[in-house]
């Protein structure tokens, strides 16, 4: 009898594990974790890294002792307090003060120019790190892509957990600029595998374009949710525990999701059949190009902000750790509802019209920023910021395979690639060339510079409002046979 029970049990185990297996709302699950997890490590490093370096290159001035001093600049004077400024000559010199102690005076006059000097030099270094992962990963993509029409979506998936999870190891222990950079770079490789997989498995698993917009609304929320945890959690526990803490944490978390892909996913080998587009053909389209190119222009802005933001704070605000961490908070919030809001809402009111709005938006809070004196004035540019960016995101995600459906043909890893490269493309770009033009420009023109092109291309997303099918599939519209797979699934909320 005790064998008996053992067996229904087991088989009923097996058949809940079954169902959890073909369950699409389980990949949804699976793929937003993904996506928090990498943008979670993504943004942790922002308020770490750039206190981080600047004290590997001032072991004997740390930022924290230098934003903490309050001696005022006239107590280095060279001149007693109680006898009247004097012009000093060259037989005061002689006299009075040697040539060295003069010269070094004078390099301590003003420590705040000195410290401005630092922390601009420091954007360099700062953007050059955060900017090789996005690098990295828009070299991987248009590998990942094709690789998935090949061998499936869920190995890719796999070894994206593997890579991320090396790279956070390397974070928690990395002592060195070399090494710290080699771990951003690394991550580039694990986000593409992670990304392109995920959004094509989505893509898969919700054919019809409406239901497709909310699942892609609600994985793009899980990279908001990453965003709006990683800068505050890397912040406070940077202050209160060290730079080791969060990056453990992290790998933790990594773990468990590796887990659940391992016991849900069950990578294996599973080959397409239907002939996927060749990655050319999807490039040299006008209008997929155009959907990608915003996602690039809404993201390029939020990515020069990452290193430069925190280090003008430190500059203008005397901003600690924390505040450079919840600095993005606002930004990532209405991020999170942006996307949840436009995954439906972009489909009832036409996605490129949800686009279009939201680029024009990021311009104007771009150029509210820089004019912030203090952390309370950046919370309604940061919010309009996240939320239009989630606007554009959460429209031409799902724009992309709607395209690929009615352009090519039903298989999207490469065009997830290509959405994925554009991503990418605005956060290798925008901290790359940050440091260089805050220090060439300033932080004011540069942030000025980056609106305009926003409004600029915002236009060009009228052309997505009825994008022409090819001819050869222009039965799709009078309900014939196309090489669009539609499939029915039962509805899972009427099974519970």
């Amino acid at each position: 009898m005790t064998v008996l029970n053992e067996w229904v049990a087991g088989t009923r185990l097996g058949g809940w594990v079954q169902r959890c297996r073909e369950s699409r709302r389980l990949v949804l699950v699976i793929v937003a974790i993904a996506l928090l997890l990498d943008n979670m490590l993504l943004t942790t490093v922002v308020p770490i890294i750039p206190e981080f370096l600047y004290d590997i290159n001032h072991p004997d001035a740390p930022l924290d002792m230098v934003l903490q001093s309050t001696t005022p600049p006239s107590t280095t004077t060279p001149y007693p307090p109680c006898e009247p400024r004097q012009e000093i000559t060259d037989d005061n010199l002689s006299t009075t003060i040697s040539p060295t102690d003069y010269l070094d005076n004078l390099t301590t006059v003003n420590p705040e120019s000195q410290r401005h000097k630092d922390l601009v030099q420091e954007t360099v270094a700062v953007g050059i790190m955060f900017a090789s992962k996005a690098f990295v990963q828009l070299l991987t993509n248009p590998f990942v892509g094709p690789l998935t029409h090949k061998i499936g979506y869920t190995i890719p998936m796999f070894a994206g957990f593997i890579i991320m999870f090396l790279s956070t190891i390397i974070f928690a222990f990395g002592r060195s600029y070399s090494v710290l950079f080699l771990a951003r770079a690394l991550q580039g490789v694990g986000s593409s595998c992670s990304t392109v997989s995920g959004m094509g498995m989505l893509a898969e698993r919700y054919p019809d374009d409406k239901e497709r917009g909310n699942a892609m609304g609600v994985a793009l929320g899980g990279l908001a949710l990453g965003v709006l945890i990683g800068p505050p959690f890397g912040g406070v526990m940077y202050e209160f525990v060290g730079k080791t803490a969060p990056f453990l944490v992290l790998s933790v978390l990594a773990l468990g999701d590796g887990l659940l892909q391992l016991l849900m996913l069950q990578p294996a080998v599973t080959r397409q059949e239907t002939d996927a587009p060749s990655l050319k053909s999807l490039i040299s389209d006008p209008y997929i190009v155009i959907a990608a190119g915003a996602i690039t222009f809404a993201n390029t802005g939020i990515a020069m902000l990452e290193p430069s933001l925190p280090i003008w704070m430190m500059d203008t605000m005397s901003a600690g750790r924390w505040k450079q961490g919840v600095t993005f908070l606002p930004a990532s919030i209405s991020y999170l509802i942006g996307t949840n809001l436009f995954g439906p809402l972009g489909h009832r009111m036409g996605r490129w019209l949800a686009a279009l709005l939201g680029l024009i938006i990021i311009g104007i809070c771009l150029m509210c920023i820089p004019l912030a004196t203090n952390i309370n004035h950046l919370i309604v540019p940061n919010a309009g910021l996240g939320f239009a960016i989630g606007m554009v995101d959460s429209s031409m995600m799902p724009e992309l395979g709607f395209l690929v459906d009615i352009r090519h043909s039903a298989v999207y890893g490469s065009v997830y690639a290509i959405g994925d490269v554009a991503f990418c493309l605005g956060f290798a770009i925008g901290p790359a060339l940050s440091g260089t033009l805050v220090k060439t420009i300033g932080f004011e023109w540069m942030l000025f510079g980056i609106a305009v092109l926003n409004f600029i291309y915002a236009p060009l997303l009228i052309s997505l409002k009825n994008p022409p099918t090819k001819e050869e599939k222009k039965s799709l519209i009078l309900g014939e046979k196309s090489s669009v797979r539609y499939v029915t699934y039962q509805n899972e909320e009427e099974e519970e």
